[in-house]
């Protein structure tokens, strides 16, 4: 299955091995299994360090497991980790070897002091890129703790027990057969839900830190590159975040960044937080704005944060993004995660042969539609006005494909199910008024953006749809307070704009601390 290539790469991590590794493979007659027999046996061959056994017992088939021998093993793969899941296999291979991890040795000793005894597993599809993510931190754990094991499944593998656990979102976690959660987690946030002492000790930490020149509030395009420039300039900085990469970790190619010809939402997120890290900034992940207390007369401004935390500066950046917008009806809520979705890409695969909608005619649906046709059985696109808003290259696309239809001037008015998964959509046709429905099992909206603003709304000046006033120094209502990129006024939600406008803030906030220091 490999090719000569990432053979010679394999073997070449393979080297790092400080002590064996033993595969236990558990087959059936599946061309699955075969698949994932020779895969196996490719890998065993590149290392001495490395056996195979295929003679496990485990209840899921195709499936094995990796330990060391004589050892419980605490990693386990169902499914052929492939796709964007090759990379979890790797590491995995590696940090059971005893190869160090790339981890802070604050947080190994976190994950080591978590008392009890804890089995997760992961439900994936293998073109998820949130996915690896997960199934890192939980195999990474496992390593660290000999109370908690981790099993990566491979939904798209099976569809039966997807079906039954009424899975419809991925990642999705199960914690000792309980759902733990769904959609992308990092390794910090899956020890703080499991041990509640860990968020105090890290909200103590922050709070503890000095006040800075210039906070970043937001980790996307516009908060990384205003971070980049203040760095730059030799003043505090400092860089708070939910997700660092913000809404670029939810987007799959990119093919209008000047320069870049094509790439993908996840590789430009991790190349920006490199680009960052390269600097003396301060990034605090994982960490969710509350408030904005302003400047008073001598006194720094105050971010405080969900977990308890707050952080002091001398200016304030504010870079916090934009979220996918809901359609905001009846049933939307209560069937998230089971047949209403947002991530085409991600929870696509688990709607194998099954019938979709999408919601929205911009690029965003149409690209959705597109991918979701190589996939799924039937695709319904509706669109609110009369005519679809996406590129003509991609409308001649969609119109090519012939299990796609599209129906416009269509209003979303319902999402219908049987109480534990979705199973059709009401719309109204517009011109005559009629109700109509659509027998369906999944419903992909992709219908716009909303500002991340709620938390500001009281403390500075928002326009009527919730985005920050700025002038066109990126200033705000108030002083010593900057914004930058989707949450604002700035019209065109791009990412290349995001990454000028966070730079235009930045040098504003900068140009601020000098006059404020003079006078």
């Amino acid at each position: 299955m490999l090719d000569d290539r990432i053979k010679g790469q394999l073997a070449a991590y393979l080297e790092m091995l400080r002590q064996p590794i033993e595969l236990l493979a558990s087959l059936d007659g599946s061309e699955q299994a075969r698949e994932m027999r020779g895969l196996l046996g490719e890998i065993a061959a590149l290392s001495d360090q490395v056996s195979l056994r295929d003679d496990g017992d485990a209840s899921r088939r195709p499936s094995f497991t990796v330990g060391v021998p004589g050892q419980e093993a605490r990693i386990s793969f169902a499914g052929i980790p492939m796709g964007h899941e090759f990379t979890s296999l790797v590491l995995a291979l590696l940090q059971v070897g005893g190869h160090p991890p790339k981890v802070d040795a604050g947080v190994i000793e976190e994950i080591r002091a978590v008392p009890g005894r804890f089995h997760f597993e992961t439900f994936v599809s293998l073109s998820c890129h949130n996915c690896p993510e997960v199934v890192q931190a939980l195999n990474l754990m496992a390593v660290v703790n000999p109370g908690i094991s981790h099993q990566m499944v491979d939904g798209g593998l099976f569809q039966d027990e997807v079906a039954a656990r009424q899975i419809m979102g991925v990642p999705t976690v199960l914690l000792n057969g309980e759902h733990f959660g769904q959609g992308r987690m990092t390794l910090e946030e899956i020890i703080g839900r499991i041990d509640r002492s860990a968020l105090q000790r890290e909200a103590e930490r922050i709070s503890a830190r000095e006040p800075f020149d210039v906070l970043i509030v937001g980790g996307g395009p516009a908060g990384a590159a205003a971070a980049i420039y203040a760095a730059r300039k030799g003043v505090r900085t400092g860089v708070v975040s939910e997700r660092f990469g913000g809404q670029l970790l939810d987007t799959l190619a990119i093919e209008n960044f000047i320069s870049v010809k094509a790439t993908d939402g996840a590789r430009l997120a991790a190349g920006l937080e490199q680009h960052v890290r390269e600097y003396d900034v301060d990034v605090i992940d994982l960490q969710r704005a509350e408030a904005l207390l302003p400047h008073a007369d001598g006194e720094l401004a105050e971010v405080r944060l969900a977990s308890g935390a707050t952080l002091r500066s001398k200016t304030v950046i504010l870079a916090t993004g934009a979220r996918w917008r809901e359609m905001n009806v009846p049933g939307e809520k209560e069937y998230r995660g089971h047949g209403v979705a947002y991530c085409p890409h991600c929870d696509g695969p688990l709607f194998k042969g099954k019938r979709v909608a999408v919601i929205g005619g911009g690029n965003s649906g149409v690209e959705a539609a597109i991918d979701l046709a190589g996939i799924v059985g039937q695709v319904t696109l509706l669109e609110f006005e009369s005519s679809l808003r996406a590129d003509a290259v991609l409308q001649k696309k969609l119109f090519s494909l012939p299990n796609v239809r599209v129906i416009t001037e269509a209003l979303s008015t319902e999402v219908i199910g049987d109480g534990e998964k979705v199973s059709a959509l009401q719309y109204t046709d517009r011109p005559s008024g009629a109700a109509r429905r659509i027998e369906l099992e999944g419903i992909f909206v992709q219908i716009g953006l909303l500002p991340n603003s709620e938390w500001l709304k009281g403390t500075i000046a928002l326009s009527p749809h919730g985005e920050i006033e700025v002038d066109a120094r990126g200033g705000t209502s108030l002083p010593g307070v900057f914004a930058a990129g989707d949450v604002t006024t700035v019209p065109y939600k791009q990412i290349v704009i995001a990454m000028g406008e966070g730079t235009k803030a930045s040098l504003s906030a900068f140009d601020h601390l000098i006059r404020s220091s003079v006078n």
